[in-house]
């Protein structure tokens, strides 16, 4: 608080306030308080009289304006009047019943088995999209009772261990067993053309058909596979050849390589022939006779 206006009070030096001045102080900050949080017009104990002030009909006090009534809220003696009002009217207003829960009738049925279906797996020929038609007979089924369907994931069932690429499709119609289908876990397309059912009260049939969303192709490598058995060598990498001893033989046999060719193979030496042996010269006389 600022002191320095009081009576012999000097700059710098205020004096401690008394207990005057410090509840007026309190009453004007509740008062500012008050002002920004309560509105005063939906108070029912607010009122103004003819003469101008401002009375609490709860209290019975009068205040010359609306900050002294919002400080007078805000004081103890409202409060307790507030609460002493608020345990005479609960002690006052007869004990009402709580009200009636709306019950609802759990239908139970007998169940009569399992019914018969027909699934069948096509292919969309314009978007290549794979669906499935599921169709169901429920000749006895109950009166006004439809087929009912929701996917459930395989974490949700206990029949089988789960598996993530599995999920399960579930239709039900009292009072035939529930019944579930094994699909696999992808992306179904529920565009209005893509999914849709309907039920043939007429012939007890229920049909429900999907597709699955189309999943990115992985691009595949160029070329026709390589023969069973062979390996395909690693692509070349910076203007190297792969080793010519690693690459496969081509089928028939290898060709004959010309010689001095690198990578022919090294033959051992032949083993030179025993030279043919030398006929004697005829006798000398013989070569004169003639």
């Amino acid at each position: 608080m600022d002191f320095q206006h009081r009576a012999g009070g000097k700059t710098g030096s205020g004096g401690v306030a008394s207990a005057s001045e410090s509840n007026r102080d309190r009453r004007e900050r509740l008062r500012q308080l008050a002002l920004e949080t309560i509105d005063i017009n939906k108070d029912p104990y607010f009122m103004k009289n003819h003469l101008g002030s401002y009375e609490c009909k709860l209290c019975l006090t009068l205040h010359n304006n609306e900050g002294s009534y919002l400080a007078h809220t805000q004081g103890k003696k409202h409060q307790t009047n507030l609460a002493r009002r608020a345990a005479k009217e609960a002690k006052e207003a007869p004990a009402q019943p709580a009200p009636a829960k709306v019950k609802v009738e759990v239908k139970k049925f007998v169940k009569i088995g399992r019914p018969g279906y027909k699934v069948t797996k096509q292919r969309d020929p314009e978007t290549g999209q794979q669906s499935l038609l599921f169709q169901i007979d429920y000749p006895e089924i109950a009166e006004g009772i439809g087929p009912r369907h929701r996917f459930m994931s395989a974490y949700e069932q206990r029949i089988e261990p789960p598996d993530r690429r599995w999920q399960y499709l579930l239709l039900a119609a009292e009072p035939y067993e529930t019944i579930a289908f094994k699909v696999p876990s992808r992306e179904i397309d529920k565009a209005e053309n893509r999914f849709w059912t309907h039920w043939n009260r007429e012939t007890k049939q229920f049909f429900l058909q999907f597709h699955f969303k189309m999943e990115k192709a992985v691009p595949q490598s160029s070329g026709p596979p390589p023969p069973v058995g062979v390996k395909r060598p690693p692509p070349l990498m910076s203007g190297h050849r792969p080793n010519e001893s690693m690459l496969p033989p081509p089928p028939g046999g290898m060709p004959p390589l010309p010689p001095g060719a690198p990578g022919t193979p090294h033959m051992p030496p032949q083993m030179a022939m025993p030279p043919m042996p030398m006929r004697p010269p005829p006798p000398e006389g013989l070569m004169s006779n003639n």
